[in-house]
């Protein structure tokens, strides 16, 4: 049974880095956080940091994960910084950085968000909008974000449109649905992914996850309720970042919203974005955030859904 948490249950791991994103773990037990400028780096078991690559590159490393063959996949929230975002791959060994897409269907990646593999190599990312930049994002809200894939024969497409800031994605257990949290409407959209790595019509999936912003408010003010990243656990939750309001939530499989972690201080969980499952059980939380200079670590009731890497 899932148990929510106290914040003396949370751990600070990986002190020293720089807004970290997110957080992948290798199907060896490797742990990697985001670096912003470098794409990655290694939190070893005593929780010092390594590395893996010594050339930055412009843009902002924004969600990582892994793919079939061990690489981090990245995404660039290029506009973060007024530059072109890109989906890129990083290998952990030899610390080449690669990009992988920088346009799909004549449209520039501006500001990937999160990338995710799924067991067939297909690769689905999302591009929170395409704006250039972030200027007057909070305020204004378009809903100009798409999802996109990149498929194993090379080929690319935009498969989701008309988003308002498309954030993390999460894949179900059976692959069947695709699910994207949508900053600006404090909800997440689930896709049935259809054969060829395609999406069908986008439905939300539960309630709200909090509070909208009001009209002309920033999107991100404290009293909003901003998903982030998302992840399933083996009991088919539904882990939430929520990282205006410094919580984590779940939306159960009956549709039920439970709170598992609150800071509104933000004491220790601070600005959270993604949530990752490692551990050899599958039983470590990690959360990463916009606001530490740590990841947080703790243990759950329940196992996380394992990804298309780790099965």
């Amino acid at each position: 049974m899932l148990k929510p948490f106290d914040t003396a249950d949370m751990q600070r791991w990986g002190k020293g880095l720089t807004r970290p994103e997110d957080v992948a773990f290798s199907r060896d037990g490797r742990t990697f956080a985001t670096d912003p400028e470098f794409g990655a780096c290694e939190i070893l078991q005593d929780g010092s940091l390594l590395r893996i690559c010594e050339t930055p590159r412009p843009g902002c490393c924004n969600g990582i994960s892994m793919d079939l063959a061990g690489n981090i996949l990245i995404a660039n929230l290029g506009a973060h910084h007024g530059v072109p975002g890109a989906l890129e791959k990083l290998n952990p060994e030899t610390g080449l950085r690669e990009i992988l897409l920088s346009e799909v269907e004549g449209r520039p990646l501006t500001s990937c968000n999160y990338p995710m593999a799924d067991s067939a190599g297909n690769i689905w990312c999302s591009n929170s909008t395409a704006r250039a930049n972030f200027a007057g994002l909070a305020e204004t809200r378009p809903h100009d974000g798409f999802i996109f894939v990149l498929r194993t024969d090379g080929t690319s497409s935009v498969v989701a449109e008309g988003l308002g800031f498309a954030n993390g994605l999460a894949m179900s257990q059976d692959e069947q649905f695709l699910f994207c949290c949508q900053s600006f409407d404090s909800n997440v959209i689930r896709y049935p992914v259809l054969p060829g790595g395609q999406l069908g019509a986008g439905e939300q999936y539960g309630p709200l996850v909090g509070n909208i912003a009001a009209p002309g408010a920033r999107a991100d003010g404290l009293d909003v309720d901003c998903p982030d990243g998302c992840a399933f656990d083996q009991e088919g939750n539904l882990w939430v970042a929520l990282y205006s309001s410094n919580k984590i939530v779940a939306i159960t499989p009956s549709g039920e919203l439970r709170t598992l972690a609150s800071d509104p201080e933000g004491k220790i969980l601070r600005r959270p974005a993604n949530v990752t499952f490692g551990g050899p059980d599958l039983c470590d939380v990690y959360i990463g955030g916009l606001g530490m200079d740590y990841v947080i670590k703790l243990r759950s009731s329940v196992p996380g859904m394992p990804l298309a890497h780790q099965r």
